[in-house]
């Protein structure tokens, strides 16, 4: 419900439905009886953040709960952020119209590490202050959670209190705290010190960091009863958590327009630079009963025609036949159709093809990440060449004619004979289709080849690796471009500069915060949005505070170093990390959790694959 005055403001923007609210689904709750109220914040576009499936959980989930009203908050596009500020219209939330002060929680998702401005300049467009410490009520709680929140460091500043691992359950009893507290009077020093208590809760001012004189950390110490390590927390029984029955549909074109529906969480195959592959630990899948069971609600309740399989892996799901089997009972006469995202080279078989036909055919993606075998077993891919050819060739019989592959470069030990490697493997697969007799005739084939920079993240066996030089990149995809020798490959690569700012942001620690803080007072938005970003003005602050940021980026770690998130605990020990980093030099491979229990840590957890294949080898 928006007021008069933003109402004057939209026909002067570009896409009016981002800010309006009125969707199909919203929940709209009386205040009077509501206790507690969340501002569930996206801190990107209404589009992206519409296609999240984390906030659709989490909305409705809060939602359930008749004390609290749980509304949407989405980063305004630069059109309508000068608006709002010519117009001294504060930043509100969708389904009210209230300011983001009204709020008692303002709750951010951190889907990526480019995204932190745009947390820190939507508090500035809330008129609330930016850092923790200067925020001395008890109420506008700053709270964060998602991926990023495995090193909280570089916004340790600004951030009351992080959500470490899945937020079913922590992120309500943080309310229910909240709630306590405030009948109680108690201040919110004595909130945060209380939540500090609570499984997968960090309180950042709770901890004190002190550096050596190389400038890597020295001790990473707790105040008072905060405890030493954050363990994360965990949803085990997925059959058992709680899935909505309808989303909120948008008023506008979203960037994943369609049902999405959880089939598991985790992933068994340990590529080393796949944080979510270790901090998703261990795999839990939801039966197929439930699975058809929520997709089928949800269409009912969203006239949504198409239902995404959600997971890292979906052709890894160990019922993936039975499960498709179950949905085209139903799909196939309501024309709903089936999508498999994220399917593995060594998962696409002719029964999973033939299941998925009635999706339209605009072409199928795969992952070899690395063009030579010997980069697929230093990443622990586990995929040969032969298996990706025989999977195109299965795709081009099955009458599909366009196939993109993305690989990743600047891996470690990587040669430009493996980046050579690259191309050749994209000609394979040109050539497959021309030698596939069952082609369609008529048709040329069209393969998409896209190289994106890697990018070292924490809780990965890589943690410890350099990042290539902007330089090494760029002469890297060059040699990629020469190597392609047929119009029928395109050759599309990322600009460096962005995942050069990522991985200073992905193992900063704290003193990063100085940087953060004037980049908010400039301005800085949108970090990754190329109409947005720009390097240049990121050195000149890291200048300006001090701040070395290939010291972050580009420099190799030693194993005996503490790391900024050292203290956080995602299931998956240190030792398997290094393990799996030495194995990587020696391009030896691991088995991927069905076929054998590495010892990772996470199967202290009690459940999942790995719990499971320990059990039946004792």
């Amino acid at each position: 419900m928006v007021s008069k005055e933003v109402e004057k403001l939209l026909l002067k923007v570009q896409k009016p439905g981002r800010y309006v609210g009125g969707e199909l689904n919203e929940v709209i709750k009386d205040k009077k009886d509501v206790d507690v109220r969340f501002a569930f914040c996206f801190p990107d576009t209404y589009e992206v953040g519409m296609s999240h499936l984390g906030m659709k959980i989490l909305y409705s989930l809060f939602n359930k709960v008749p004390y609290i009203w749980c509304e949407r908050v989405f980063a305004p596009w630069i059109d309508m952020e000068d608006l709002m500020l010519e117009n001294n219209i504060p930043l509100y939330a969708l389904e009210s119209g209230d300011p983001l002060t009204d709020f008692d929680f303002i709750g951010f998702t951190l889907q990526y590490e480019l995204s932190f401005t745009n947390m820190l300049n939507m508090l500035k467009l809330a008129n609330i202050p930016i850092k923790t410490e200067d925020r001395k009520e008890l109420k506008n709680i700053v709270c964060a959670g998602g991926p990023c929140a495995c090193n909280p460091e570089p916004i340790a500043d600004f951030v009351d209190l992080f959500f470490i691992g899945e937020g079913e359950e922590v992120d309500l009893e943080v309310i229910e705290l909240y709630r306590k507290c405030r009948n109680e009077n108690k201040s919110k020093q004595e909130f945060l010190e209380l939540a500090a208590q609570i499984e997968g809760v960090y309180v950042p001012s709770l901890y004190e960091v002190t550096y050596n004189d190389d400038g890597t950390i020295k001790a990473f110490t707790p105040k008072g009863n905060a405890p030493s390590v954050i363990h994360k927390r965990i949803m085990l029984e997925m059959d058992n958590v709680y899935y909505p029955d309808n989303f909120v549909v948008p008023n506008i074109e979203i960037v994943h327009d369609r049902a999405v529906q959880e089939i598991f969480r985790g992933c068994i195959r340990g590529c080393r630079f796949c944080q979510a592959g270790f901090i998703y630990r261990p795999v839990r899948e939801k039966s197929p009963d439930t699975i058809n069971a929520q997709c089928k609600a949800l269409c009912a309740n969203t006239g949504y025609d198409e239902v995404s399989l959600s997971s890292l892996s979906s052709s890894d799901y160990s019922q993936i036949v039975p499960l498709l089997e179950k949905l085209t009972e139903w799909s196939k006469d309501e024309k709903v159709s089936i999508s498999l995202p994220s399917l593995r080279v060594d998962g696409f078989t002719d029964e999973i093809m033939n299941r998925i036909k009635t999706v339209r055919k605009s072409g199928l993606t795969f992952a070899p990440e690395a063009g030579s075998q010997r980069m697929r077993d230093v990443i622990n891919k586990n995929v040969m060449e032969d298996e990706l050819l025989k999977t195109c060739t299965t795709a081009f019989e099955g009458g599909w004619t366009t196939v993109k592959l993305y690989f990743m470069i600047g891996l470690p030990t990587e040669t430009f004979e493996d980046c050579a490697a690259i191309a050749e493997l994209g000609q394979k697969v040109v050539d497959a289709y021309y030698n596939c007799p069952s082609k369609q005739k008529g048709k040329s084939v069209k393969v998409t080849v896209s190289a994106s920079c890697f990018v070292p993240k924490p809780f990965t066996p890589f943690q410890w690796e350099p990042q290539d030089t902007a330089q090494m990149f760029v002469d890297k995809q060059n040699h990629i471009k020469d190597t392609i020798k047929t119009r029928k490959i395109q050759f599309n690569y990322h600009d460096s500069s962005t995942s050069y700012l990522e991985a200073v942001f992905a193992r900063g620690d704290r003193r990063l915060c100085k940087a953060m803080e004037i980049a908010c007072e400039r301005g800085f938005h949108f970090d990754g949005w190329g109409d947005c970003f720009d390097l240049q003005k990121w050195l000149d602050i890291f200048e300006e505070c001090g701040i070395d940021p290939t010291f972050y980026a580009n420099r190799r770690r030693d194993f005996d170093e503490i790391l900024p998130w050292d203290h956080i605990d995602y299931g998956v020990t240190k030792k398997y990390l290094l393990k799996e980093c030495q194995k990587a030099y020696e391009n030896t491979t691991t088995p991927h959790c069905r076929l054998k229990c590495n010892n990772c840590g996470a199967a202290k957890y009690g459940r999942g694959v790995c719990f499971e294949k320990r059990e039946n080898m004792v």
